[in-house]
């Protein structure tokens, strides 16, 4: 099988279901952003993170990937192969928020993204999630894309924020904390 069907060539794609749309709608803009965060949550992997965190990112891929194919067929698209992401999917991001945070330090400022090179990119992997969660919430307003997705993206990105910090803890490297600039003149 070739890698390219030259398909595309004139700037369309195609979804499961079989319809063609633009390579610009909103569907394929947030699946495509879902697409690259599960590309940074590799590159986390790739940098040897803690097996506790890794373990983690591995879940976290494997959802991703669902969730991606939720976005790519529209709820109505015929067939019951398609994956779905679900609540249970949330739910387990929350415990794992839950358990993490137990081990933090509670925050009483806003703290300044990076620390390690793993925790740096955690924070990377966070702001391309709420990029993605904005173009979901984009395609809602004219898609029904079911609550679930959008739920699960809201939780992944604190999870990766907890992450973060997390890597940030084990690694003994201390948080940095914003500074207002207006109370520290």
């Amino acid at each position: 099988m070739k890698i390219y069907t030259k398909t595309g060539d004139k700037g369309e794609t195609g979804l499961f279901g079989g319809e063609r749309v633009p390579k610009d709608a909103l569907r394929i803009e947030a699946y495509g952003a879902v697409d690259e965060l599960n590309s940074i949550i590799g590159v986390v992997r790739a940098l040897r993170p803690k097996k506790k965190i890794d373990v983690v990112l591995k879940i976290i891929q494997q959802d991703l990937f669902i969730l991606g194919a939720d976005l790519a067929a529209p709820n109505d698209t015929k067939g019951s192969s398609i994956p779905r992401i679900t609540h249970s999917a949330s739910s387990l991001l929350e415990k794992v928020i839950d358990t993490l945070e137990i081990s933090l330090t509670p925050l009483k400022a806003f703290i300044l993204p990076g620390g390690t090179v793993v925790a740096s990119h955690l924070h990377l992997a966070r702001t391309v999630c709420r990029r993605a969660e904005r173009s979901v919430v984009r395609l809602s307003r004219s898609e029904d894309v079911g609550d679930d997705v959008i739920v699960y993206l809201n939780r992944l990105s604190d999870l990766l924020f907890v992450l973060a910090r997390y890597a940030n803890r084990l690694e003994k490297k201390k948080e940095v904390q914003w500074m207002n600039p207006s109370l520290n003149p």
